[in-house]
């Protein structure tokens, strides 16, 4: 797993804020599985009134992930594993106020 990479593309109409967000979500989260530069945020693209940017999340975030929250993915909604692993980042961005819409685009 350590060389997986999990890519979702990120869409808002409040790029600035959302962005600031996503980041903070995504450094509470490494500080929980006990990484640093687990993660990347590309630039956004926007197109009617729309931003679109991606997020990268890397192996060992991923690894640590599985290893420090595997209970709460695999309880979220969804009857595959990359269901349930979009459901978990959506609520956990959700609960600490980004709300954005995400797509699964690599894993």
């Amino acid at each position: 797993m350590i060389n997986r990479v999990v890519i979702f593309e990120i869409a808002t109409t409040n790029y600035e804020n959302d962005r600031k967000l996503v980041f903070s979500a995504m450094e509470e989260l490494q500080s929980l599985c006990g990484v640093t530069d687990g993660f990347l945020l590309s630039n956004a693209i926007e197109k009617f009134g729309w931003a679109f940017f991606k997020i990268l999340f890397k192996g060992e975030l991923l690894s640590g992930m599985q290893q420090k929250l595997a209970d709460q993915i695999m309880n979220s909604k969804g009857k595959k594993p990359d269901e349930k692993f979009t459901e978990f980042i959506t609520k956990f961005f959700e609960s600490r106020n980004c709300k954005v819409k995400m797509k699964l685009v690599e894993g």
